[in-house]
């Protein structure tokens, strides 16, 4: 198995284990940072029966995986079919107008992901990697930023830009200074997208990416029964 086949478990697992609560072959993110958890074998009944000690009966937990399906005990609650892409040949570029996010950015990082819904954001999510922004008027116009960390590879997330400011090229101006700053890492981006988001899909190929695997996410709430 490749490591991307699992992306959260070997974040988890790995450089995010300081952001994480485990139990057993299960491990999820702190509440207020990410709604993602993981299982080390998605096919494993038995694995699940960890997680379902960690999550507990008001959790959802939000899994990604190629080819994802529940267990028993589980209902599926929500989730899209998505593609993951990789970008080994794309190296990015810093940009002058690309500012740091800080902790006293996060109210306006939270309202802009509410406009734009780029996917799951929280107050503590900015703690995940580096998130850089471009202000017009002084406002945040758009932003871009790191998610999952795994050892060698790091997502791209949270591309997304005000309505007012759409067809500027700032989300990929953005996605380029992130894209640089993994690179200086020495570590590969990736990202993920919604199956249905084929405009994002292109623009992302356009930048040098390419898909890599189909990939399934999938929030799940423990029956009470089970």
């Amino acid at each position: 198995m490749h490591v991307l086949d699992n992306p959260a478990w070997a974040a988890l697992t790995g450089p995010h284990a300081g952001l994480a609560e485990r139990h057993g072959r299960s491990a999820r993110y702190l509440s207020d940072v990410s709604p993602f958890a993981a299982v080390d074998d998605p096919a494993d009944p038995a694995a699940w029966r960890d997680l379902a000690a960690l999550a507990g009966a008001d959790y959802e937990p939000l899994l990604a995986a190629p080819g994802l399906a529940g267990q028993p005990g589980w209902t599926h609650v929500g989730g899209i079919p998505g593609v993951q892409l990789i970008g080994p040949d794309v190296r990015g570029a810093a940009d002058p107008e690309a500012l740091l996010l800080t902790a006293d950015d996060v109210p306006e990082m939270l309202d802009l992901v509410q406009r734009t819904r780029p996917g799951p954001f929280g107050k503590r999510t900015p703690e995940l990697g580096t998130y850089l922004g471009i202000r017009r008027d002084g406002a945040l116009a758009a932003m871009a930023g790191e998610r999952m960390r795994l050892d060698g590879w790091t997502e791209v997330s949270a591309v997304c830009t005000d309505p007012a400011y759409r067809g500027a090229g700032l989300a990929t101006r953005l996605i380029g200074a992130v894209v640089a700053g993994i690179r200086s890492r020495g570590e590969v981006p990736f990202l993920h997208a919604a199956g249905t988001n084929t405009g994002a899909i292109r623009l992302y190929e356009q930048l040098g990416f390419t898909v890599r695997t189909p990939i399934v996410f999938a929030a799940y709430r423990l029956d009470p029964a089970g």
